[in-house]
């Protein structure tokens, strides 16, 4: 419980910001009539919200540190319980159950603009997977990642462009492409950590962008690139909306190929390699493990899942231009990992789903969107850093040769 010494650090607090605020919300200059309006009820109401807010704050501070006592005390029983939820097939089979169910039978019960929409999110399913390897079990902070989200949306339009060929024959192109460009962004920063990593990925992602924006000849700067094709199915003719319903299946297909593909990676060889170079890279390469070598294969795996998701974009929008590919992308992209959870697959779904869905159902309160974004990073970042869904640590134990008889 709160003693008497936050309450009078919360009413300080209160006082501190209705100083700050007094001239922005108690004086009105009038200047038609040359008169100065004073709402002193104003001032009221932001001390008794700077109260209201600091008390609840304190409180959840509160809240929070002695749960986390009580966490370092029954920490192995919560991750009994979480590895129950999520692995024992009695708990997690039915859940996936009505989830495909509910996927299978979503256009056909919602609108195509709701459609639309979650296909959107399922693009955002498979380029955060990819951004989880790098970030997530790798460690590595990576801020231009749109870059290789661009280079597969650009090889499908330039290549469709000049060379007409089609999505499912771009589709490996891009990826290899975007696992190229992993690799070359890989080699200048094997010796960077922290935030010079960051500087130096935010730096290619910016330059890729540049480029693509200011090299008319070769990608039509600013005014991108228009009638990209939607994918074919065997040579049908497929309306607008059967187009979308189409697509909205392959991201699906993609996805679950993508959940395949990480999970397998996070319990291979490579996977525990980039979980050892996460925790400490001077003791992963004391046990022998090429510190290069997975470096590299970290971001160019993690890249070869944002050039599809670049494919699947041109190809579900038709359009493309250098300002879909901005810093802020890389942002969201990263949010999805750091709210949903680095390292856990289900984690990144969830985060996706909430960051890129909401949004879109809050359109009511448009003025106030960004601001509850906002505040909800805050909230995440204090009281639940591990994410939605954290990361289910594997524990491996040698029990030892049991010792003879004799």
């Amino acid at each position: 419980m709160l003693n008497v010494q936050e309450l009078k650090k919360s009413v300080l607090t209160a006082i501190w910001f209705m100083f700050l605020t007094f001239p922005i919300m108690v004086i009105k200059v009038n200047t038609i009539n040359q008169t100065v309006e004073w709402h002193w009820l104003r001032m009221l109401y932001v001390g008794v919200g700077a109260f209201a807010l600091s008390f609840v704050w304190r409180y959840l501070i509160k809240r929070k540190e002695a749960g986390t006592r009580k966490e370092v005390e029954e920490g192995e029983g919560r991750v009994l319980l979480t590895q129950r939820l999520l692995q024992e097939p009695r708990l997690f089979r039915p859940i996936v159950a009505l989830l495909a169910l509910f996927l299978l039978i979503f256009p056909f019960v919602f609108s195509m603009y709701q459609t639309n929409i979650m296909t959107t999110a399922l693009i955002y399913v498979v380029v955060g997977l990819g951004l989880n390897i790098v970030v997530g079990l790798a460690g590595l902070l990576d801020l231009g990642y749109v870059a290789f989200y661009a280079v597969g949306a650009y090889s499908y339009a330039l290549l469709n462009l000049h060379f007409g060929l089609g999505f499912w024959t771009v589709l490996p192109i891009g990826a290899g492409l975007a696992f190229i460009c992993g690799i070359i962004l890989g080699f200048p920063v094997l010796r960077l950590r922290g935030d010079y990593l960051a500087i130096v990925t935010l730096g290619f992602g910016e330059i890729i962008r540049l480029v693509l924006e200011n090299w008319n000849a070769f990608s039509k700067g600013p005014s991108g690139i228009a009638n990209i094709p939607r994918p074919g199915l065997f040579g049908l003719d497929l309306s607008l909306h059967q187009s979308h319903i189409y697509i909205y299946y392959l991201m699906i297909a993609m996805a679950i190929f993508t959940i395949f593909a990480v999970k397998r990676l996070q319990n291979s060889r490579i996977g525990r390699a980039w979980i050892a170079l996460r925790e400490d890279e001077i003791a992963c390469q004391a046990m022998g493990i090429d510190k290069t070598r997975t470096k590299l294969s970290a971001f160019a795996l993690g890249a070869t899942w944002a050039g599809m998701g670049g494919v699947m974009f041109a190809a579900k929008t038709t359009f493309i231009n250098p300002a879909s590919f901005t810093i802020w992308e890389s942002i969201i992209i990263l949010c999805v990992v750091v709210l949903g959870g680095m390292g856990s697959i289900v984690g990144v779904a969830c985060g996706a789903a909430i960051l890129i869905l909401l949004p879109e159902y809050l359109r009511a309160f448009s003025e106030y969107r960004m601001l509850i974004f906002g505040v909800v990073l805050v909230m995440m970042m204090v009281f639940r850093p591990g994410g939605f869904i954290s990361e289910v640590r594997q524990t491996y134990e040698f029990k030892g040769l049991k010792p003879s008889k004799n």
